[in-house]
Formats: structure tokens, sequence, C-alpha cells
């Protein structure tokens, strides 16, 4: 199973679409391991091009910060798991916890002022 997690200084990006990378990982969730952890830089940033590049990818689940609805929209059409609102951490906590079971996230949109980005909604 693949993981996406955006990054912002190797850490969970608050929000996904200003992310400077994303941790892909290859996890065994049967015993709950971790096998790779890939960095890589995403396309130019666009109104839906992250899921849809995550989807080629392969990326069955995603660990976000704040997210707007439309990546949330798409995430859904496509079948990829979203964790929203995770704390900021390392992806390799963030996936281990994933992969544990303790990993704390909530479903905050965005959008409408319900979420807990800082962005300016713009799309």
């Amino acid at each position: 199973m693949k993981l996406a997690i955006p990054l912002e200084e190797g850490v969970l990006a608050s929000h996904f679409g200003r992310c400077q990378a994303f941790a892909i990982i290859d996890l065994d969730p049967d015993a709950r391991q971790i096998i790779t952890i890939e960095t890589m830089a995403p396309p130019v940033h666009q109104p839906g091009i992250f899921p849809q590049w995550l989807n080629q990818l392969g990326v069955s689940a995603v660990i976000a910060g704040g997210m707007g609805q439309r990546a949330i929209q798409l995430f859904t059409q496509m079948g990829i798991d979203l964790y929203a609102g995770a704390p900021v951490d390392a992806p390799e906590s963030l996936a281990q916890a994933y992969l544990d079971g303790t990993l704390n996230t909530q479903f905050i949109p965005c959008e409408g002022g319900h979420g807990t980005c800082d962005h300016d909604h713009q799309m």
C-alpha cells in the first residue's frame, strides 16, 4: 500500500496545496511496517493536479493538514482514503501512527472558514 504525506521543510505541510514535496511511503499494513520512504517533488501546483498525480503514483491513502474542498472531492472520486487535520510531524511518525491505528485526525475542510488553513481560498 502507498501512503502520501505533503511536506514543508521535512514535516507535514499545514496546507496540502502549498507543500514543497511529498513523502511517498510504501507500507506493509499486515506487519505494521514502513517499507520505503521516498521524497518526491510534485508537479507545478494547479487546482486538481496533486490528486491526479498521486493517483497515477498508485497512492491509496493521504495524510494531510488543511485541504480544499476540490482536492477532497477528487480524492473521494478516485477512491483514495483521506486523513485530514493531522498534526505537524515527521512523515515516519505519521505513517507509523497510521499503521498502529493511533493517528489523530479529523475531517476539517478548509473552505468556507471551517478549516485549519491560512490561505485565501482562491481556485
